[in-house]
């Protein structure tokens, strides 16, 4: 019997944290190439994607260089190893999960609302949104689990953070995801009609969107706010911060 796999949104943290501990631990050096895709899905229990998406947070990261094809050079090589502040959020992403919900939320408050507010006024140099706004289109589709759309949900705000170029706020984004994730994930209880909801969702990421585009900063603050504080608010009982 082949080894079943897993590709519910959390499964990517399985590799993330199998990776993050030869790292620490010095098992991996730069220089290293990681195991294939199908390797570690099968190592793992995992999916390729959840695979293709640990490797993902880890060339945000620095850490890693990935480069596509068959030959001698494709794949996965270490090319730095988690030091000070870089090992501080590796540990930051697997301690996210155990944060209060209202702290993770006010955290993105202040990080997510000065992305949207820089990248619309970068708008003349046009950043580029185009990763940001093919993830807006798959949430399109109407076939989508909750637990699916939240996790496109949470690579969307990821890939406006990559495109804003500032790499802390990124790598902190990154770090804070399974965070993110798992608090969404909980709220989905507590949504009386997730079509609604989830309709709603796609208009204000749209709208975020929109405004980078028009360079309307204090528009794009003003809606990435919002949409943020009303999901915690629909989804969680404590007043939402501010």
């Amino acid at each position: 019997m082949g080894a079943e796999t897993s590709d519910t949104p959390r499964a990517w943290r399985t590799v993330l944290e199998h990776i993050e501990t030869q790292l620490l631990e010095g098992a991996l050096r730069p220089g290293d190439r990681l195991p294939g895709e199908r390797a570690l899905s099968a190592e793992l229990g995992v999916g390729r994607s959840s695979v293709r998406e640990a490797l993902r947070v880890l060339e945000v990261l620095g850490l890693i260089r990935t480069a596509a094809g068959s030959g001698p050079t494709s794949g996965a090589i270490i090319i730095a190893t988690p030091g000070g502040g870089m090992s501080a959020l590796m540990r930051l992403q697997v301690a996210a999960s155990g944060f209060p919900v209202a702290d993770i939320v006010r955290t993105r408050l202040i990080l997510e609302t000065s992305v949207a507010g820089d990248l619309a006024e970068a708008a003349a140099s046009a950043p580029d949104l185009a990763p940001a706004e093919f993830l807006l289109d798959a949430m399109d589709s109407p076939d989508l689990a909750p637990t699916e759309f939240l996790a496109l949900d949470a690579a969307f705000h990821l890939a406006l953070a990559e495109a804003s170029g500032n790499q802390v706020i990124t790598a902190t984004m990154a770090g804070l995801r399974s965070g993110i994730e798992g608090y969404a994930l909980e709220g989905v209880a507590a949504i009386t009609d997730w079509h609604a909801t989830s309709d709603r969702l796609r208009a204000e990421h749209r709208g975020i969107v929109e405004a980078i585009r028009r360079a309307d900063a204090a528009s794009a603050r003003t809606r990435t706010h919002d949409h943020i504080s009303g999901y915690y608010a629909e989804t969680f009982v404590d007043t939402p911060p501010r």
